[in-house]
């Protein structure tokens, strides 16, 4: 079996196309999921019952069922139901289907980022003692206060682990936003594949971009995580180092 090596170093150079793509839609569902998220999280570790009992049967829902549906129910399905609605119920001519596909990705790798984002918090706050919250809260602060100042920077430094590995595994699950005719890595390499049907040489190509890429975004968080470790020992620790370095 020979590659066919010059279509593979074409097609990496029309792949690197798509990266900023793939990085647009990790970057908006990160900003956007993360205070979600933990508004969830918060929501699930309240007192109010109902809405405990929401936010976990969403988690429920969200974890599972396959990615790969979700996209075709709110790519598929939803849009017609809505071209419906908007033109037969509501009289309208706006036409849903001229929406950019991008925001269809937004919201299946929101919605499900956020699950996974509500879990990684959640486990992250159980590690700070509940006494801090008491504290703060005897000394005169509000909730939202002892939050910000105390208990989301000891919260934070947990969950980076774990942050990591939810940042790659939805770097990785970007290659299906070609699902929803986005015009990412894995869609290009389709595309440069389809006209000679080198399928092989292109996914070669694209398993290669995303170790880079992958590995690239674990040493962010290295780094991140080691500079978040730092200022957890003690000053005079800190201090002694700087001396002796």
């Amino acid at each position: 079996m020979n590659l066919d090596l010059q279509f593979m170093a074409e097609t990496f150079i029309d792949v690197l196309h798509g990266i900023p793509v793939t990085f647009q839609i990790v970057i908006v569902t990160l900003l956007v999921s993360a205070p979600l998220g933990f508004l969830m999280t918060v929501t699930k570790l309240g007192d109010g019952r109902i809405g405990r009992r929401a936010a976990a049967a969403y988690v429920s829902f969200v974890r599972g069922t396959p990615v790969v549906l979700q996209i075709l129910f709110l790519y598929s399905l939803l849009p017609t139901l809505l071209n419906y609605l908007i033109k037969e119920v509501c009289g309208l001519s706006y036409n849903i289907f001229t929406v950019n596909p991008i925001l269809y990705a937004y919201v299946v790798f929101i919605l499900n980022t956020t699950a996974v984002l509500s879990e990684v918090f959640r486990s992250a706050l159980l590690t700070v003692n509940k006494g801090q919250m008491e504290a703060a809260l005897s000394i005169g602060m509000n909730r939202f206060q002892a939050y910000v100042r105390i208990i989301i920077p000891q919260a934070l430094t947990a969950a980076l682990p774990n942050i990591c590995n939810t940042t790659v595994n939805l770097l990785k699950s970007t290659s299906l936003a070609f699902m929803m005719t986005v015009k990412d890595v894995t869609a290009i390499a389709k595309i440069d594949a389809s006209f000679g049907y080198n399928y092989l040489e292109a996914y070669l190509v694209i398993f290669f971009i995303y170790i880079l890429l992958c590995s690239l975004v674990q040493g962010v968080f290295h780094l991140t995580e080691r500079a978040a470790a730092a200022y957890k020992k003690p000053a005079s620790v800190r201090n002694a180092r700087r001396v002796f370095s």
